[in-house]
């Protein structure tokens, strides 16, 4: 069975008095995949949908909740997805798309049938799912990182030496609001988007996975003068407020998808924390 899950959107002032308990309910979603179904999460922060997809031994296809009230998933919605386990196949109204681990495709408002199916069933594809509201149709297109857009960052002095894969970004691709990609922490690193920002007119949400057994990873988020924190475990996504910055640090290094949506698409459109005046 399918499972889909509606959260409301959460002010600074009410995130200040939550405890641990209810930060995990409010931003951490914990069982991304689960064998042959889709499970989706709606966030009301520009009611963006993340999620996932496990094929093992089936075929299964992507829901359309009631709570969407649309003919079909994509009726008025984008689709991105990128895979984290193995060889997978997508097909979407007809035309089929095979996805290596860490390829990622695109798929367009107005596709009516998408269906997920693994190559192996011993070796099953985990399909990492983002959707926004859309109002155009773009064309459904595959991205391998050889596509992407690559941004070499932060050095191994400050344990934040990365490589930063735009895969479903406007330079790569066009997209209605969503945007996609892929951030690998080099060996000794350990710290993401540090210095830390805000962005007002985009919410985000991170998925953390290749975290090594036995490791976490510890995500910031709130108002950077009033910061609380997550821990996480491989295979987990958090919800990021548009008011709030979004952050880790894990006990090894390990690799995360950032995804977003809202008013733009300047990848660059960000209010930066000077790590000194977080709090």
């Amino acid at each position: 069975m399918n499972k889909f899950e509606s959260r409301y959107a959460q002010s600074p002032n009410e995130v200040k008095t939550m405890d641990t308990a209810a930060l995990r309910e409010n931003f951490l979603i914990e069982n991304v995949f689960e064998p042959n179904q889709v499970n989706l999460t709606l966030s009301h922060f520009d009611r963006y949908i993340v999620g996932g997809a496990m094929p093992v031994d089936q075929k299964i296809s992507l829901p359309n909740p009631d709570d969407l009230k649309a003919g079909y998933f994509l009726e008025r919605r984008e689709l991105g997805i990128i895979n984290v386990g193995g060889a997978a196949i997508v097909t979407a109204d007809g035309e089929r798309f095979e996805l290596s681990y860490k390829e990622a495709l695109y798929i367009g408002q107005g596709t009516k049938e998408v269906s997920f199916e693994s190559v192996d069933a011993a070796q099953p594809a985990k399909l990492y799912i983002n959707s926004a509201p859309a109002h155009r149709q773009y064309p459904t297109k595959k991205v391998s990182k050889t596509d992407a857009e690559v941004v070499e960052l932060g050095t191994p002095a400050t344990a934040n030496h990365r490589i930063i894969n735009k895969l479903l970004v406007n330079s790569v691709l066009p997209t209605c609001q969503l945007q996609m990609g892929m951030t690998e922490l080099k060996s000794g690193s350990v710290w993401n988007t540090m210095p830390a920002h805000t962005h007002d007119r985009r919410m985000e949400a991170y998925f953390y996975f290749e975290v090594p057994q036995g490791q976490s990873v510890c995500h910031f988020m709130g108002q950077p003068q009033e910061t609380r924190h997550i821990w996480m475990q491989n295979d987990q996504a958090v919800i990021s407020p548009n008011w709030s910055i979004h952050s880790g640090a894990g006990t090894s290094n390990y690799t995360f998808i950032w995804g977003m949506a809202g008013e733009n698409l300047d990848y660059g459109d960000m209010d930066h924390c000077a790590i000194t005046d977080l709090k």
